[in-house]
């Protein structure tokens, strides 16, 4: 009996160590889905085995992950095709948003089109990043007027949207806002959301929107071309921003941070060493918290120890990525989706 026992517990050491060498990725296969002349900044992986993108000349629609069938629509508002660069969905419906001015937002219609459920019109108006806590409530963010970061919150599913009063958002710095790079600027996670910022600022709410708090972080924001460029938590407690200037993408100092304490604190990681800018960053799920990937026009950048250290896998090109699975994602970026089988 005891032999047995011995013998079991080896096994279970032995599995766990299996299981921890199947997630340390040493490749990636691409295998591009879809080609065109759009920019794609914005995808969401959907129930029921579909993913759904948006873009600017005002498309959007959905791949079928079965087959990498396309379905294209192109959604007009008078004479003007939106730039479309933040989407989100509910369990009955899908959302997009565009950038500038006027601010659009649609959602799934009942008739089986796109219905108008926002606008918004300034000369400063500028939307980044939506996202949903739950079926009911969403949050999109967007760059600071008068003020205060743009921030317009949803309590009845989508269908009414409401912008919050500067009254109850903390001051922005001059210029602050989001970048429209990857749909990434917010992570939500039980009734809580982080916002990431220009300034080089994660804004933190722990109630839905009702009262935040903003914690400046280390990463470089000098210029209106650096900041936090993305945001994503593995838990409520392990979160990581990552950026840069993407004008000067050679530049590895400063524009990576991890935090352990839920955003009050963060500490740059790989500071001076690669990846250089990223405009999206994911935690690998199922990993731990010890999996990233990083994606942006300068490659695909992996790391297995929470961000110590740093290997390139690819040197193509992505905005964004989502994943599907713990080896399986998707990424979108200049004229392309494509499939990413880590390995």
């Amino acid at each position: 009996m005891r032999n047995y026992l011995v013998f079991l517990i080896l096994f279970i050491l032995a599995s766990c160590s299996e299981t921890d060498e199947r997630r340390t990725f040493n490749s990636v296969k691409i295998e591009t889905i879809y080609t065109d002349s759009l920019s794609f900044r914005a995808i969401e992986i959907m129930d029921g085995g579909n993913m759904a993108f948006a873009a600017n000349k005002g498309a959007f629609g959905l791949v079928d992950l079965k087959s990498n069938k396309v379905r294209l629509n192109t959604q007009k508002f008078d004479s003007i095709l939106p730039e479309f660069r933040a989407v989100a969905q509910n369990s009955t419906d899908f959302f997009m948003l565009s950038i500038a001015n006027p601010a659009l937002l649609y959602k799934t219609g009942d008739k089986g089109n796109m219905e108008l459920v926002y606008t918004e019109v300034g000369e400063k108006v500028f939307y980044d990043a939506m996202t949903f806590w739950n079926d009911q409530e969403g949050i999109a963010v967007g760059d600071s007027m008068d003020g205060c970061l743009s921030i317009i919150i949803t309590r009845d599913g989508g269908n009414t949207w409401k912008k919050l009063p500067c009254t109850s958002l903390p001051k922005s710095e001059p210029g602050e806002g989001a970048f429209a790079a990857s749909n990434t600027n917010i992570k939500v996670l039980g009734s809580k959301a982080w916002i990431a910022t220009t300034s080089g600022n994660v804004y933190c709410t722990r109630d839905k929107g009702f009262t935040w708090e903003v914690i400046k972080t280390p990463i470089i924001s000098e210029e209106p071309t650096q900041g936090i460029f993305s945001i994503d938590f593995y838990d409520e407690d392990l979160g990581v921003v990552f950026g840069g200037d993407y004008t000067d993408p050679v530049i590895n100092k400063g524009n990576k941070a991890l935090t352990t304490d839920g955003g009050k604190t963060w500490k740059l990681i790989a500071d001076g060493k690669l990846p250089n800018f990223r405009s999206c960053v994911q935690f690998v799920p199922g990993a731990m918290g010890k999996s990233l990937i990083a994606v942006g026009f300068e490659g695909i950048a992996y790391s297995h120890d929470t961000g110590k250290s740093w290997k390139q896998l690819s040197d193509e090109s992505f905005y964004t990525l989502r994943f599907m699975n713990d080896t399986t994602a998707y990424a979108a970026g200049k004229g392309r989706i494509a499939k990413l089988i880590f390995r």
